[in-house]
């Protein structure tokens, strides 16, 4: 059974943000995930565009916690060793642009009819997962125009998943080409934007 990595804090019709249960444990940006909605055998599917870890206090910030009164200096992991109540103040979250979404065993890449709902559990898929999503590639336009998102770097971060997602060799090489052709389709009239995309994607 896949195991849950958070659940959703905030939820809206084209996104999701979920709080990890693991501080500085979310999935990585271009992660596929998957949210449970209301509706028994339906789940929502999103795409990772933003990770932040910061204060559990509205506006807060964490504090320096580097160097000790006694001026003992801490290193990176050794801040989170000696100080384990940051796991307390401190929380790790990620937000999602949503791609798609399950219903009865079909997989569809367009909106669904409502978002997951706030507390539900949020899992990431696994490569079998990812693989079988990307087979299809109607959510490349979604990415691409989506606004407030850095969406050529999370579409090149998709693909090159979804290639690694696939046998080493051929079958990753052949599904570059496939999404790269996919890609030039949408963005024929933007060659720039075009160009820097199959840069990011070039193995």
């Amino acid at each position: 059974m896949p195991t849950r990595i958070g659940e959703v804090i905030e939820s809206t019709t084209t996104s999701f943000t979920a709080g990890a249960y693991e501080l500085l444990a979310a999935p990585p940006f271009g992660a596929l995930v998957r949210a449970q909605a209301r509706s028994e055998g339906m789940a929502v599917f999103g795409l990772v565009y933003e990770i932040r870890t910061g204060s559990k206090e509205p506006g807060g910030r964490a504090l320096v916690r580097g160097r000790t009164y006694s001026g003992r200096e801490l290193y990176d992991a050794e801040i989170y060793q000696e100080h384990p109540d940051l796991a307390e103040v401190l929380q790790t979250e990620f937000s999602a642009i949503t791609v798609g979404f399950v219903e009865g065993g079909r997989t569809y890449q367009y909106l669904p009819p409502q978002p997951p709902p706030v507390h539900y559990s949020v899992y990431e898929c696994d490569s079998a997962e990812l693989a079988a999503f990307t087979e299809t590639t109607d959510f490349f336009r979604t990415i691409l125009f989506a606004y407030q998102i850095p969406s050529d770097e999370l579409l090149s971060a998709v693909i090159r998943a979804a290639a690694r997602a696939r046998p080493p060799g051929d079958a990753e090489r052949a599904y570059l080409v496939y999404a790269g052709r996919e890609v030039a389709s949408l963005l024929k009239d933007d060659y720039d934007r075009l160009t820097a995309i199959l840069r990011r994607i070039r193995p």
